[in-house]
């Protein structure tokens, strides 16, 4: 039995405790915040007994197998880093860090360490991505041309008001970063490195600090281009998450709440499968935006674990797509396109 313990019992923890539950071989042992009724509250809806207040006491506690970074933006790679050096396997929630130096620095003190780590872009396990996924790589698309993702969710005052750090500059908490980073990391997983950025941001709707909606364009390295829209102002909820990818010998576009539903599967006379059976195979939406990812990405930490291979989506994957949402932050500022750093490259 793996055992896992989470660090920050707010909003997204739910998601982590109910994945872990429901996963094979894996146990939720221990629970850590600073607010004690949260903790409190949490602990008792997931009958949890080992209960912590501050991390460094967590960490030391030698049946935790695995710690599940779930705290506010600013401080994911401070605590990760922590619970790396103390030997703990991690799974650390988007972004991964709020720049790319301390992105960097988790992946090595990962490497140093010898641990299992992952960056928490679940939606890579939705059964339509999945299905994408193995027509990409089997060469089905062809040379790619353009891919768009967006994200279209309503994130009210209600929603930024929960935490004192939601919305701010020093958590780099707008749209972008903390909703449509999911969405930019498929994006980059089916189109490949990125070259440029083009990017523009603004604050419409909602009292905060960093934007509510923002725009981009990708330059790839391949000559593709990519099109990225994210915004939290839709009226009155959430609408979409969708991803569409066009290739030399095919279409896709993925819809629903959460990318989670194929609605155009369009290939080539040597690929072409009969798109409406494919169409009526898809899932409904999930309850919520966050999918239906969870216990998979919790499954694949236990099996790597047993089976001592990589997660399926690396440290990498996370620090690339921080990289590109900081880009589209730094071009907005500018005004003009900015590069992005060939020292990473993506796994595709």
């Amino acid at each position: 039995m793996i055992k896992f313990a989470i660090v920050g019992c707010g909003r997204i923890a739910k998601k982590h405790a109910e994945a872990i539950k429901n996963a094979q071989d894996a146990e939720l042992f221990a629970l850590c915040d600073t607010d004690d009724e949260r903790l409190s509250t949490m602990a008792s809806e997931n009958n949890v007994k080992h209960t912590y207040n501050n991390l460094s006491e967590m960490v030391t506690n030698s049946e935790i197998d695995v710690i599940n970074i779930c705290t506010p933006n600013a401080i994911h790679a401070e605590n990760a880093i922590e619970a790396i050096e103390a030997g703990k396997h991690v799974m650390v929630e988007k972004p991964i860090a709020t720049s790319v130096e301390d992105a960097e620095k988790i992946i090595d003190a990962a490497k140093r360490n010898g641990v299992k780590a992952t960056a928490v872009h679940q939606n890579r396990f939705n059964e339509a991505i999945q299905k994408t996924r193995r027509a990409y790589e089997e060469g089905k698309f062809g040379e790619m041309s353009h891919g768009v993702a967006s994200i279209r969710w309503n994130r009210n005052m209600g929603y930024y008001n929960q935490d004192s750090w939601r919305g701010t500059v020093d958590h780099q908490d707008g749209v972008l970063m903390n909703q449509c980073i999911h969405n930019i990391d498929l994006l980059i997983w089916m189109m490949g490195p990125v070259k440029s950025v083009t990017g523009k941001t603004v604050t419409r709707f909602r009292d905060i600090d960093m934007e509510d909606v923002g725009s981009a364009i990708l330059e790839f390295e391949n000559g593709s281009i990519g099109v990225i829209e994210g915004a939290g102002t839709i009226y009155p909820t959430n609408l979409e998450e969708t991803l569409n990818l066009f290739g030399r010998n095919a279409t896709v576009c993925i819809g629903g709440i959460a990318v989670n539903k194929i609605e155009t599967w369009r290939f080539s006379s040597d690929f072409q499968e009969d798109e409406q059976k494919v169409l009526e195979q898809q899932q409904d939406n999930p309850p919520t935006v966050y999918g239906f990812g969870h216990q998979l990405i919790v499954q694949d930490m236990v099996d790597s674990i047993k089976n001592d291979r990589e997660p399926y989506i690396t440290l990498e994957d996370g620090r690339n797509a921080v990289e590109v949402v900081l880009a589209i932050y730094k071009s907005s500022q500018l005004g003009q396109p900015v590069e992005i750093s060939k020292k990473v490259k993506v796994n595709n």
